[in-house]
Protein backbone atom coordinates (compact mmCIF):
# COMPACT_ATOMS: atom_id res chain seq x y z
CA UNK A 1 0.00 0.00 0.00
CA UNK A 2 1.43 3.29 -1.08
CA UNK A 3 -0.53 6.39 -0.13
CA UNK A 4 2.22 8.99 -0.33
CA UNK A 5 4.84 9.14 -3.05
CA UNK A 6 8.04 10.91 -3.91
CA UNK A 7 8.58 14.31 -5.48
CA UNK A 8 9.25 14.65 -9.18
CA UNK A 9 12.31 15.23 -11.39
CA UNK A 10 13.80 14.99 -14.97
CA UNK A 11 12.88 17.06 -18.01
CA UNK A 12 11.00 14.91 -20.51
CA UNK A 13 12.16 15.80 -24.05
CA UNK A 14 10.17 13.66 -26.41
CA UNK A 15 6.98 11.60 -26.36
CA UNK A 16 6.28 8.85 -28.86
CA UNK A 17 2.66 7.88 -29.48
CA UNK A 18 2.19 4.47 -31.07
CA UNK A 19 -0.61 2.62 -32.75
CA UNK A 20 -2.83 0.84 -30.26
CA UNK A 21 -3.92 -2.75 -29.98
CA UNK A 22 -7.64 -2.74 -30.78
CA UNK A 23 -9.80 -5.75 -29.92
CA UNK A 24 -13.48 -6.43 -30.51
CA UNK A 25 -15.60 -9.17 -28.90
CA UNK A 26 -15.02 -12.46 -30.68
CA UNK A 27 -18.74 -12.94 -31.37
CA UNK A 28 -19.18 -9.57 -33.13
CA UNK A 29 -20.18 -9.82 -36.80
CA UNK A 30 -19.20 -6.61 -38.61
CA UNK A 31 -19.20 -5.42 -42.20
CA UNK A 32 -16.16 -3.49 -43.41
CA UNK A 33 -18.16 -0.26 -42.95
CA UNK A 34 -19.09 -1.26 -39.39
CA UNK A 35 -15.49 -2.19 -38.68
CA UNK A 36 -14.20 1.14 -40.00
CA UNK A 37 -16.77 3.10 -37.99
CA UNK A 38 -16.00 1.18 -34.79
CA UNK A 39 -12.28 1.68 -35.35
CA UNK A 40 -12.75 5.42 -35.87
CA UNK A 41 -15.01 5.66 -32.83
CA UNK A 42 -12.41 3.88 -30.74
CA UNK A 43 -9.62 6.16 -31.95
CA UNK A 44 -11.73 9.16 -30.94
CA UNK A 45 -12.43 7.58 -27.58
CA UNK A 46 -8.71 7.04 -27.02
CA UNK A 47 -7.99 10.66 -27.93
CA UNK A 48 -10.53 11.81 -25.35
CA UNK A 49 -8.81 9.66 -22.73
CA UNK A 50 -5.41 11.05 -23.71
CA UNK A 51 -6.65 14.63 -23.46
CA UNK A 52 -8.97 14.30 -20.46
CA UNK A 53 -6.62 14.00 -17.50
CA UNK A 54 -8.00 15.79 -14.43
CA UNK A 55 -7.12 16.25 -10.75
CA UNK A 56 -8.72 13.98 -8.13
CA UNK A 57 -11.08 16.64 -6.82
CA UNK A 58 -12.93 19.65 -8.20
CA UNK A 59 -12.56 22.63 -5.89
CA UNK A 60 -15.72 24.73 -5.68
CA UNK A 61 -15.13 28.10 -7.27
CA UNK A 62 -12.09 26.92 -9.23
CA UNK A 63 -12.04 26.03 -12.94
CA UNK A 64 -11.37 22.36 -13.69
CA UNK A 65 -8.29 22.14 -15.88
CA UNK A 66 -7.82 19.24 -18.29
CA UNK A 67 -4.43 17.99 -19.45
CA UNK A 68 -3.11 15.52 -22.02
CA UNK A 69 -0.83 12.59 -21.38
CA UNK A 70 2.21 14.13 -23.08
CA UNK A 71 1.91 17.28 -20.95
CA UNK A 72 1.59 15.34 -17.73
CA UNK A 73 4.47 13.00 -18.53
CA UNK A 74 6.58 16.11 -19.05
CA UNK A 75 5.18 17.71 -15.87
CA UNK A 76 5.88 14.66 -13.71
CA UNK A 77 9.08 13.77 -15.54
CA UNK A 78 7.89 10.21 -16.24
CA UNK A 79 9.82 8.71 -19.20
CA UNK A 80 7.47 5.85 -20.07
CA UNK A 81 3.81 4.90 -19.67
CA UNK A 82 1.78 1.92 -20.84
CA UNK A 83 -2.01 1.50 -20.68
CA UNK A 84 -4.55 -1.27 -21.32
CA UNK A 85 -8.31 -0.67 -21.12
CA UNK A 86 -10.93 -3.38 -20.53
CA UNK A 87 -14.47 -2.80 -21.80
CA UNK A 88 -17.36 -5.19 -22.36
CA UNK A 89 -15.21 -8.03 -21.07
CA UNK A 90 -12.35 -7.67 -23.56
CA UNK A 91 -9.07 -5.78 -23.76
CA UNK A 92 -10.48 -3.02 -25.96
CA UNK A 93 -7.23 -1.16 -26.53
CA UNK A 94 -3.67 -0.87 -25.30
CA UNK A 95 -1.01 1.70 -26.04
CA UNK A 96 2.52 2.71 -25.09
CA UNK A 97 3.81 6.26 -24.60
CA UNK A 98 7.27 7.71 -24.21
CA UNK A 99 10.60 5.99 -23.73
CA UNK A 100 11.82 2.76 -22.17
CA UNK A 101 14.91 4.65 -21.02
CA UNK A 102 15.08 8.43 -20.67
CA UNK A 103 16.91 10.19 -23.50
CA UNK A 104 17.31 7.11 -25.72
CA UNK A 105 14.33 7.40 -28.11
CA UNK A 106 13.63 3.70 -27.43
CA UNK A 107 9.82 3.62 -27.58
CA UNK A 108 7.46 2.07 -25.07
CA UNK A 109 5.20 -0.35 -26.95
CA UNK A 110 2.43 -2.65 -25.80
CA UNK A 111 5.04 -5.42 -25.44
CA UNK A 112 7.43 -3.41 -23.25
CA UNK A 113 7.97 -5.13 -19.89
CA UNK A 114 7.52 -3.29 -16.60
CA UNK A 115 7.93 -4.49 -13.05
CA UNK A 116 4.45 -5.15 -11.68
CA UNK A 117 5.74 -4.69 -8.12
CA UNK A 118 2.92 -5.60 -5.71
CA UNK A 119 0.55 -6.49 -8.55
CA UNK A 120 2.69 -9.64 -8.47
CA UNK A 121 0.63 -10.62 -5.42
CA UNK A 122 -2.81 -11.22 -6.99
CA UNK A 123 -1.22 -13.25 -9.79
CA UNK A 124 0.72 -15.29 -7.21
CA UNK A 125 -2.50 -15.69 -5.23
CA UNK A 126 -4.11 -17.46 -8.18
CA UNK A 127 -1.15 -19.84 -8.33
CA UNK A 128 -1.80 -20.72 -4.68
CA UNK A 129 -5.56 -21.03 -5.21
CA UNK A 130 -4.99 -23.40 -8.12
CA UNK A 131 -3.06 -25.65 -5.75
CA UNK A 132 -6.00 -25.42 -3.35
CA UNK A 133 -8.33 -26.48 -6.16
CA UNK A 134 -6.02 -29.41 -6.88
CA UNK A 135 -6.20 -30.34 -3.17
CA UNK A 136 -2.46 -29.94 -2.70
CA UNK A 137 -3.07 -27.17 -0.19
CA UNK A 138 -5.86 -26.06 2.11
CA UNK A 139 -6.84 -22.47 2.82
CA UNK A 140 -7.34 -23.09 6.52
CA UNK A 141 -4.59 -25.56 7.43
CA UNK A 142 -1.52 -24.57 9.45
CA UNK A 143 1.05 -23.77 6.74
CA UNK A 144 3.78 -25.35 8.88
CA UNK A 145 2.21 -28.73 8.11
CA UNK A 146 3.31 -28.35 4.47
CA UNK A 147 6.37 -26.10 4.73
CA UNK A 148 9.58 -28.12 4.47
CA UNK A 149 12.56 -25.82 3.89
CA UNK A 150 11.47 -23.31 6.55
CA UNK A 151 8.86 -23.08 9.29
CA UNK A 152 6.94 -20.12 10.71
CA UNK A 153 8.60 -19.64 14.14
CA UNK A 154 6.21 -20.22 17.04
CA UNK A 155 5.60 -17.42 19.51
CA UNK A 156 2.88 -15.98 21.73
CA UNK A 157 0.74 -15.02 18.72
CA UNK A 158 0.73 -18.53 17.22
CA UNK A 159 -0.36 -20.31 20.42
CA UNK A 160 -4.10 -19.80 19.95
CA UNK A 161 -4.24 -19.56 16.15
CA UNK A 162 -1.94 -20.86 13.47
CA UNK A 163 -0.83 -19.14 10.29
CA UNK A 164 -2.96 -20.29 7.35
CA UNK A 165 -2.89 -19.68 3.62
CA UNK A 166 -6.16 -17.72 3.94
CA UNK A 167 -4.62 -15.42 6.54
CA UNK A 168 -1.47 -14.88 4.48
CA UNK A 169 -3.41 -14.11 1.28
CA UNK A 170 -5.65 -11.59 3.09
CA UNK A 171 -2.82 -9.96 5.08
CA UNK A 172 -4.43 -11.01 8.37
CA UNK A 173 -1.66 -13.35 9.59
CA UNK A 174 0.04 -10.61 11.61
CA UNK A 175 3.28 -11.13 9.70
CA UNK A 176 6.01 -8.49 9.48
CA UNK A 177 7.90 -6.81 6.61
CA UNK A 178 5.45 -4.76 4.58
CA UNK A 179 7.61 -4.43 1.46
CA UNK A 180 11.00 -4.98 -0.11
CA UNK A 181 13.60 -2.54 -1.54
CA UNK A 182 15.02 -5.08 -3.97
CA UNK A 183 18.68 -5.63 -4.82
CA UNK A 184 20.76 -3.34 -7.02
CA UNK A 185 22.80 -4.66 -9.93
CA UNK A 186 25.95 -4.19 -7.83
CA UNK A 187 24.78 -6.99 -5.49
CA UNK A 188 26.60 -10.08 -6.71
CA UNK A 189 24.64 -12.71 -4.78
CA UNK A 190 20.89 -12.62 -4.22
CA UNK A 191 19.55 -14.14 -1.01
CA UNK A 192 17.54 -17.34 -1.02
CA UNK A 193 13.93 -17.18 0.07
CA UNK A 194 14.86 -18.86 3.36
CA UNK A 195 17.51 -16.18 3.98
CA UNK A 196 14.89 -13.51 3.26
CA UNK A 197 12.41 -15.11 5.65
CA UNK A 198 15.05 -15.28 8.39
CA UNK A 199 16.54 -11.89 7.61
CA UNK A 200 20.07 -13.28 7.34
CA UNK A 201 22.75 -11.92 4.95
CA UNK A 202 22.69 -11.18 2.11
CA UNK A 203 18.99 -10.38 2.75
CA UNK A 204 18.42 -6.64 3.28
CA UNK A 205 15.17 -6.85 5.26
CA UNK A 206 14.26 -7.97 8.77
CA UNK A 207 13.09 -11.50 9.57
CA UNK A 208 9.50 -12.35 8.68
CA UNK A 209 7.75 -13.11 11.94
CA UNK A 210 4.22 -13.10 13.35
CA UNK A 211 4.08 -9.82 15.25
CA UNK A 212 0.33 -9.34 15.78
CA UNK A 213 -2.71 -11.49 16.62
CA UNK A 214 -3.71 -13.75 13.74
CA UNK A 215 -7.06 -13.07 12.10
CA UNK A 216 -7.80 -9.86 14.02
CA UNK A 217 -6.86 -7.08 11.59
CA UNK A 218 -5.32 -6.40 8.21
CA UNK A 219 -1.55 -5.79 8.31
CA UNK A 220 -0.21 -5.48 4.76
CA UNK A 221 2.74 -7.88 4.56
CA UNK A 222 4.95 -8.72 1.61
CA UNK A 223 6.73 -10.98 4.08
CA UNK A 224 3.57 -13.07 4.39
CA UNK A 225 3.34 -13.46 0.62
CA UNK A 226 6.98 -14.58 0.61
CA UNK A 227 6.01 -17.36 3.05
CA UNK A 228 3.47 -18.41 0.41
CA UNK A 229 6.23 -18.47 -2.22
CA UNK A 230 8.24 -20.88 -0.09
CA UNK A 231 5.13 -22.97 0.63
CA UNK A 232 4.33 -23.32 -3.08
CA UNK A 233 7.85 -24.35 -4.03
CA UNK A 234 8.09 -26.83 -1.14
CA UNK A 235 4.81 -28.51 -2.07
CA UNK A 236 5.22 -28.45 -5.87
CA UNK A 237 8.96 -29.16 -5.84
CA UNK A 238 9.25 -26.66 -8.69
CA UNK A 239 10.79 -23.22 -8.95
CA UNK A 240 8.26 -20.45 -8.45
CA UNK A 241 8.65 -19.04 -12.02
CA UNK A 242 8.13 -22.51 -13.51
CA UNK A 243 5.09 -23.17 -11.32
CA UNK A 244 3.54 -19.77 -12.19
CA UNK A 245 4.13 -20.37 -15.90
CA UNK A 246 2.50 -23.78 -15.75
CA UNK A 247 -0.55 -22.88 -13.67
CA UNK A 248 -1.39 -19.31 -14.70
CA UNK A 249 0.79 -17.34 -17.13
CA UNK A 250 0.82 -19.81 -20.01
CA UNK A 251 -2.86 -20.72 -19.59
CA UNK A 252 -4.01 -17.11 -19.68
CA UNK A 253 -1.79 -16.22 -22.63
CA UNK A 254 0.46 -13.86 -20.68
CA UNK A 255 3.20 -14.27 -23.26
CA UNK A 256 5.16 -11.21 -22.11
CA UNK A 257 5.29 -12.11 -18.43
CA UNK A 258 7.78 -13.86 -16.17
CA UNK A 259 8.63 -14.18 -12.50
CA UNK A 260 12.28 -14.94 -13.31
CA UNK A 261 14.69 -12.91 -11.15
CA UNK A 262 17.04 -11.43 -12.15
CA UNK A 263 15.42 -10.71 -15.52
CA UNK A 264 16.97 -13.08 -18.09
CA UNK A 265 19.31 -11.58 -20.69
CA UNK A 266 16.96 -12.60 -23.52
CA UNK A 267 14.27 -10.24 -22.20
CA UNK A 268 16.33 -7.25 -21.12
CA UNK A 269 16.08 -5.36 -24.40
CA UNK A 270 12.29 -5.56 -24.09
CA UNK A 271 12.17 -4.02 -20.59
CA UNK A 272 11.59 -0.44 -19.47
CA UNK A 273 14.38 0.81 -17.21
CA UNK A 274 13.59 2.16 -13.74
CA UNK A 275 13.94 5.89 -13.02
CA UNK A 276 14.23 7.76 -9.73
CA UNK A 277 12.37 10.89 -8.66
CA UNK A 278 14.86 13.09 -10.52
CA UNK A 279 14.16 11.31 -13.79
CA UNK A 280 17.52 9.53 -13.78
CA UNK A 281 17.84 5.87 -14.62
CA UNK A 282 18.84 3.94 -11.50
CA UNK A 283 22.20 2.16 -11.36
CA UNK A 284 22.00 -1.15 -13.20
CA UNK A 285 18.69 -0.19 -14.89
CA UNK A 286 16.49 -1.90 -12.26
CA UNK A 287 16.54 -3.83 -8.99
CA UNK A 288 16.10 -7.58 -8.70
CA UNK A 289 13.41 -9.04 -6.44
CA UNK A 290 13.93 -12.63 -5.31
CA UNK A 291 10.70 -12.05 -3.34
CA UNK A 292 9.02 -13.05 -6.59
CA UNK A 293 5.47 -13.71 -5.39
CA UNK A 294 5.35 -10.39 -3.56
CA UNK A 295 7.18 -8.13 -6.01
CA UNK A 296 8.97 -9.99 -8.81
CA UNK A 297 6.62 -10.18 -11.80
CA UNK A 298 7.76 -8.61 -15.08
CA UNK A 299 4.76 -8.04 -17.34
CA UNK A 300 2.74 -5.66 -19.51
CA UNK A 301 -0.63 -3.94 -18.98
CA UNK A 302 -2.06 -6.07 -21.79
CA UNK A 303 -1.04 -9.31 -20.07
CA UNK A 304 -2.40 -8.14 -16.70
CA UNK A 305 -5.62 -7.08 -18.42
CA UNK A 306 -5.94 -10.56 -19.94
CA UNK A 307 -5.48 -11.98 -16.43
CA UNK A 308 -8.14 -9.63 -15.03
CA UNK A 309 -10.63 -10.53 -17.78
CA UNK A 310 -10.22 -14.22 -16.92
CA UNK A 311 -11.12 -13.45 -13.30
CA UNK A 312 -14.11 -11.35 -14.41
CA UNK A 313 -15.40 -14.16 -16.60
CA UNK A 314 -14.92 -16.82 -13.94
CA UNK A 315 -16.66 -14.66 -11.34
CA UNK A 316 -19.70 -14.52 -13.64
CA UNK A 317 -19.72 -18.31 -13.94
CA UNK A 318 -17.71 -18.95 -17.08
CA UNK A 319 -15.35 -21.89 -16.69
CA UNK A 320 -12.04 -20.19 -17.30
CA UNK A 321 -8.56 -21.24 -18.27
CA UNK A 322 -7.10 -21.71 -14.81
CA UNK A 323 -9.53 -21.22 -11.88
CA UNK A 324 -13.09 -22.46 -11.35
CA UNK A 325 -15.85 -19.87 -10.79
CA UNK A 326 -16.39 -20.93 -7.17
CA UNK A 327 -12.69 -20.38 -6.43
CA UNK A 328 -12.70 -16.89 -7.93
CA UNK A 329 -15.87 -15.98 -6.02
CA UNK A 330 -14.16 -17.06 -2.81
CA UNK A 331 -11.17 -14.94 -3.80
CA UNK A 332 -13.49 -11.92 -3.92
CA UNK A 333 -15.09 -12.43 -0.49
CA UNK A 334 -13.91 -9.71 1.88
CA UNK A 335 -11.96 -11.06 4.83
CA UNK A 336 -10.90 -8.06 6.97
CA UNK A 337 -10.15 -4.44 6.11
CA UNK A 338 -11.21 -4.44 2.47
CA UNK A 339 -9.10 -7.40 1.37
CA UNK A 340 -10.06 -10.63 -0.31
CA UNK A 341 -7.61 -13.43 -1.08
CA UNK A 342 -4.75 -11.60 -2.79
CA UNK A 343 -6.75 -8.58 -3.97
CA UNK A 344 -8.07 -5.35 -2.56
CA UNK A 345 -11.86 -4.99 -2.69
CA UNK A 346 -13.87 -1.78 -2.87
CA UNK A 347 -17.16 -0.41 -4.14
CA UNK A 348 -20.62 -1.92 -3.90
CA UNK A 349 -23.13 -3.35 -6.36
CA UNK A 350 -22.20 -2.64 -9.96
CA UNK A 351 -19.26 -0.56 -8.70
CA UNK A 352 -17.72 -3.52 -6.84
CA UNK A 353 -14.16 -4.00 -8.02
CA UNK A 354 -10.91 -5.79 -7.30
CA UNK A 355 -7.74 -3.76 -7.30
CA UNK A 356 -4.04 -3.72 -6.54
CA UNK A 357 -1.31 -1.12 -6.80
CA UNK A 358 2.41 -1.61 -7.24
CA UNK A 359 5.52 0.29 -6.17
CA UNK A 360 9.04 -1.04 -6.79
CA UNK A 361 12.20 1.02 -7.06
CA UNK A 362 11.62 3.11 -10.20
CA UNK A 363 8.18 1.69 -11.11
CA UNK A 364 4.60 2.62 -10.21
CA UNK A 365 1.47 0.87 -11.51
CA UNK A 366 -2.16 0.02 -10.79
CA UNK A 367 -4.84 -2.50 -11.71
CA UNK A 368 -8.52 -1.62 -11.28
CA UNK A 369 -11.13 -4.10 -12.50
CA UNK A 370 -14.89 -4.29 -11.98
CA UNK A 371 -16.37 -7.64 -11.03
CA UNK A 372 -19.75 -7.26 -12.74
CA UNK A 373 -19.67 -4.92 -15.73
CA UNK A 374 -16.62 -6.06 -17.72
CA UNK A 375 -14.69 -2.79 -17.28
CA UNK A 376 -11.22 -2.03 -15.97
CA UNK A 377 -7.75 -0.74 -16.70
CA UNK A 378 -4.08 -1.43 -16.07
CA UNK A 379 -1.55 1.42 -16.08
CA UNK A 380 2.22 1.03 -15.65
CA UNK A 381 5.11 3.55 -15.50
CA UNK A 382 8.90 3.36 -15.20
CA UNK A 383 9.29 6.15 -12.67
CA UNK A 384 9.17 6.81 -8.93
CA UNK A 385 7.00 9.77 -9.94
CA UNK A 386 4.38 7.63 -11.66
CA UNK A 387 1.61 7.51 -9.05
CA UNK A 388 0.03 10.91 -9.66
CA UNK A 389 0.15 10.36 -13.43
CA UNK A 390 -1.32 6.86 -13.10
CA UNK A 391 -4.26 8.23 -11.13
CA UNK A 392 -4.86 11.05 -13.59
CA UNK A 393 -4.96 8.60 -16.50
CA UNK A 394 -7.23 6.32 -14.48
CA UNK A 395 -9.67 9.16 -13.84
CA UNK A 396 -9.70 10.06 -17.54
CA UNK A 397 -10.50 6.45 -18.45
CA UNK A 398 -13.19 6.41 -15.75
CA UNK A 399 -14.82 9.55 -17.15
CA UNK A 400 -14.79 8.26 -20.73
CA UNK A 401 -16.07 4.80 -19.82
CA UNK A 402 -18.59 6.08 -17.23
CA UNK A 403 -17.14 4.60 -14.07
CA UNK A 404 -19.48 6.80 -12.06
CA UNK A 405 -17.83 6.06 -8.72
CA UNK A 406 -14.50 7.39 -10.04
CA UNK A 407 -15.76 10.82 -11.10
CA UNK A 408 -13.88 13.67 -9.43
CA UNK A 409 -16.14 14.95 -6.62
CA UNK A 410 -16.53 18.63 -5.84
CA UNK A 411 -14.94 19.83 -2.61
CA UNK A 412 -15.45 22.99 -0.63
CA UNK A 413 -12.39 24.15 1.30
CA UNK A 414 -13.23 25.62 4.71
CA UNK A 415 -11.00 27.76 6.89
CA UNK A 416 -10.17 26.36 10.34
CA UNK A 417 -8.58 28.02 13.33
CA UNK A 418 -5.01 26.60 13.31
CA UNK A 419 -5.22 25.74 17.02
CA UNK A 420 -7.61 22.93 16.04
CA UNK A 421 -4.74 21.19 14.25
CA UNK A 422 -2.85 20.58 17.51
CA UNK A 423 -5.10 17.62 18.34
CA UNK A 424 -4.28 15.93 15.05
CA UNK A 425 -0.49 16.26 15.09
CA UNK A 426 1.56 13.17 15.90
CA UNK A 427 2.27 9.71 14.53
CA UNK A 428 -0.23 7.14 13.29
CA UNK A 429 0.60 3.44 12.97
CA UNK A 430 -0.56 1.38 9.98
CA UNK A 431 -0.38 -2.12 11.43
CA UNK A 432 3.14 -3.45 11.00
CA UNK A 433 3.60 -1.57 7.70
CA UNK A 434 4.86 1.76 9.00
CA UNK A 435 3.97 5.15 10.40
CA UNK A 436 2.38 8.29 9.04
CA UNK A 437 3.01 11.64 10.68
CA UNK A 438 0.75 14.68 10.82
CA UNK A 439 2.27 18.10 11.48
CA UNK A 440 1.02 21.68 11.76
CA UNK A 441 3.21 24.32 10.13
CA UNK A 442 2.48 28.01 9.59
CA UNK A 443 -1.23 27.50 10.07
CA UNK A 444 -1.44 24.52 7.69
CA UNK A 445 -1.83 20.77 8.29
CA UNK A 446 0.45 18.24 6.55
CA UNK A 447 0.59 14.46 6.12
CA UNK A 448 3.80 12.51 5.54
CA UNK A 449 4.73 8.83 5.21
CA UNK A 450 8.17 8.16 6.66
CA UNK A 451 10.66 10.61 5.18
CA UNK A 452 8.82 11.09 1.88
CA UNK A 453 7.22 14.28 0.60
CA UNK A 454 4.65 15.90 2.84
CA UNK A 455 1.20 16.74 1.48
CA UNK A 456 -1.04 19.55 2.66
CA UNK A 457 -4.40 18.49 4.07
CA UNK A 458 -7.26 20.76 3.01
CA UNK A 459 -10.24 20.92 5.36
CA UNK A 460 -13.81 20.10 4.36
CA UNK A 461 -14.90 20.23 8.00
CA UNK A 462 -13.28 20.19 11.41
CA UNK A 463 -12.46 16.46 11.10
CA UNK A 464 -12.51 15.71 7.36
CA UNK A 465 -9.70 16.61 4.95
CA UNK A 466 -8.43 15.79 1.47
CA UNK A 467 -5.18 15.96 -0.53
CA UNK A 468 -5.36 17.87 -3.81
CA UNK A 469 -2.63 15.88 -5.59
CA UNK A 470 -4.09 12.40 -5.14
CA UNK A 471 -7.42 10.64 -4.49
CA UNK A 472 -6.86 10.59 -0.72
CA UNK A 473 -9.45 11.47 1.92
CA UNK A 474 -8.34 11.81 5.54
CA UNK A 475 -10.55 11.95 8.63
CA UNK A 476 -9.76 11.97 12.34
CA UNK A 477 -11.71 9.98 14.94
CA UNK A 478 -12.16 11.29 18.48
CA UNK A 479 -13.23 9.48 21.62
CA UNK A 480 -15.82 10.75 24.12
CA UNK A 481 -13.24 13.03 25.73
CA UNK A 482 -12.37 14.67 22.41
CA UNK A 483 -8.99 12.97 22.17
CA UNK A 484 -7.96 11.87 18.66
CA UNK A 485 -7.49 8.09 18.62
CA UNK A 486 -7.47 7.17 14.95
CA UNK A 487 -6.95 8.46 11.43
CA UNK A 488 -8.95 6.98 8.54
CA UNK A 489 -7.42 7.19 5.06
CA UNK A 490 -9.54 6.42 2.02
CA UNK A 491 -7.37 6.01 -1.09
CA UNK A 492 -9.10 5.34 -4.44
CA UNK A 493 -12.14 4.15 -2.49
CA UNK A 494 -10.29 1.71 -0.23
CA UNK A 495 -10.24 2.37 3.51
CA UNK A 496 -7.20 2.11 5.79
CA UNK A 497 -7.40 2.73 9.54
CA UNK A 498 -4.35 3.98 11.45
CA UNK A 499 -4.10 4.18 15.22
CA UNK A 500 -2.57 7.25 16.85
CA UNK A 501 0.52 6.38 18.88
Amino acid sequence: MHLVKKTLGFYFLYVFIFQPIIAFPAHAQMTSTDNSKKSNDLVERMRRVENGLIPPFRIKGEKVEKWNIAERMKHYKVPGLSVAVINNGVVEWAKGYGEREAGTNLPVTTETLFQAASISKPVAATVALKMVEDKKLSLDEDVNNKLVSWKVPENEFTKEKKVTLRALLSHTAGTSVSGFPGYAATVKTLPTVVEILDGTPPANTKPVRVEAPIGKEMNYSGGGITIIQQLLTDVSKKSFPALANETVLNKVGMKNSTYEQPLPQRLQSQAAAAHNDKGEMITGRWHAYPEMAAAGLWTTPTDLARFAVELQQAYKGVNGKFLAPETVRQMFIEQIGGWGLGVGLSGKGEAARFTHGGSNEGYRCTLVTYKENGKGAVIMTNSDNGDALVNEVLRSIAAEYEWTDFLAPEKTVVKLYPKIFDAYTGKYQFGTAGQFSVSSENGKLFLRLGTEKKYELFAESETHFFVKEMPLLVSFVKDSTGRVTEMINIYNGQEYRLKKV
